[in-house]
């Protein structure tokens, strides 16, 4: 199958996948704003930084630097791809648990000092349980797209999805029948039980992808674990670090974003319903046709790693083209869509005329957010992470100033403001860094 056939076909399914997967996510949402307060959301939606930065620490490197290499290595050995997920497992679960137990132990503190609200400290000790499972199910996906092939990623993202809103829906519905409240935690709760069934699911599909093809079990020896280890980690780590910077430069505004709100003339409470509308309901919509982005991004990370290993740049040039192309397109139909039919929907959806506005003020950044998907996962593939990661520093950097600076006086207009200018310069960025790839040689 050739590489645009197989891009295609990932790209379908993964699409689907995602579409499904969002409209089961608007339906959690909707559900979450029936049953909880706009603060309540609010309160649950500050736990969404310190989510990040752990997947950011323990998964998000990793399972990229597997995937480059699963592809790079696959055409000469399926046994050596084999070894290069058992290592990377083996790092990833290490580091895990570690971080469970820290981020367990540690919940008040980091409720305190790091979110700035006390009450997200039982949401984050039940976080804390779900980290081992959310890595071991990262390395799984990393290793199949690697491979070129979606069933996994696709079946187990929608089992994930499926599971969060079973569990918050089952709680819910059985704490009403008690004739008392449910509390913001039964979502949280959601978490672990998401996340366990879909490291397990993972684990069942590796084995019968294993026995399907026949591909001999054994456990590498410890000299060469640990070198697989250091060259998985010699690509892992700098992506790692950029991605725990941006992490927290986003949890930071996440942070400040309710305190910055409350100067501009809004309680402690109003300040919090505004970012859980604007959290939980307006970005969630306006990030819904990302879908299509996003598995196109995921697939072509490890087809433009094999390009570059084959030395095949036409194949690079074509993919960087057609996908500024079509994200282009995608973009500016979906920014006329959000503008004229967004505060509809929104409100439709949610019953919340503010969610329709923020959905109409974001509109705008719908071209540039989802061409930077694509070229920065094109970026990546050619192993060009420390330009990513200055970019998304700077485009961050502009993005803080304006909540900083400009929130507290023009409220929430500033913050819109700020998104739709990081994002500009960030396209900016990642399209003169592929310059010299848009161009047949």
């Amino acid at each position: 199958m050739s590489n645009a056939h197989r891009l295609i076909k990932g790209t379908l399914i993964l699409t689907a996948a995602g579409f499904l997967s969002r409209f089961l996510g608007f339906f959690y949402r909707i559900y979450l704003s029936r049953q909880f307060t706009e603060e309540s959301i609010g309160i649950y939606q500050l736990l969404t930084p310190l989510t990040a930065l752990v997947f950011a620490i323990t998964a998000a490197g990793l399972q990229t630097a597997i995937s480059k290499y699963v592809a790079a290595s696959v055409q000469k050995s399926r046994e050596k791809s084999l070894e290069i997920l058992t290592a990377g497992v083996l790092f990833n679960l290490t580091l895990s648990i570690l971080f469970s137990v820290f981020i367990y132990h540690a919940s008040e503190d980091i409720a305190t000092l790091f979110l700035k609200e006390s009450r997200t400290a039982p949401l984050i000790r039940l976080f804390a349980l779900s980290i081992p499972f959310a890595g071991l199910h990262s390395c799984i996906n990393g290793f199949f797209y690697g491979l070129q092939k979606t069933g996994l990623p696709a079946l187990s993202q929608l089992l994930e999805q499926g599971l969060r809103i079973l569990t918050l829906v089952i709680l819910c519905e059985s704490i009403l029948r008690a004739s008392m409240t449910p509390l913001i935690q039964v979502a949280a709760v959601g978490l672990i039980t998401s996340e366990a069934g879909a490291a397990l699911f993972s684990l069942f599909y590796l084995y019968r992808y294993i026995i399907k093809n026949q591909i001999p079990l054994h456990f590498p020896a410890v000299k060469k674990l640990l070198a697989i280890i250091r060259e998985l980690f010699s690509m892992a780590w700098p992506l790692t670090a950029s991605r725990v910077v941006i992490t927290l430069m986003l949890a930071l505004e996440a942070s400040y974003m309710p305190e910055m709100m409350s100067r501009s003339g809004l309680s402690r409470a109003e300040a919090l319903g505004s970012y859980g509308i604007l959290s939980g309901m307006a970005l969630p919509l306006i990030l819904f046709p990302n879908a299509i982005t996003n598995s196109i991004s995921v697939l072509l990370l490890p087809m433009v790693s094999e390009a570059e290993e084959q030395g095949k740049n036409n194949t690079i040039v074509a993919a960087t083209r057609r996908s500024i192309k079509y994200c282009c397109f995608w973009g500016f139909l979906c920014c006329f869509g959000f503008y004229f039919l967004g505060p509809a929907v929104a409100t439709l959806l949610f019953h919340n005329a503010q969610a329709g506005e923020y959905v109409r003020s974001l509109s705008f950044i719908c071209p540039f957010l989802y061409l930077s998907v694509t070229t920065g996962s094109i970026l990546h593939g050619l192993g060009r992470t420390k330009i990513t990661f200055l970019a998304q520093v700077i485009s961050l950097g502009v993005s803080l100033g304006f909540v900083f600076l400009l929130i507290p006086t023009l409220g929430m207009n500033a913050y819109f403001s700020g998104l739709l200018t990081s994002q500009i310069l960030l396209c900016v960025f990642y399209l003169l860094a592929l310059r010299k790839y848009m161009y047949y040689t």
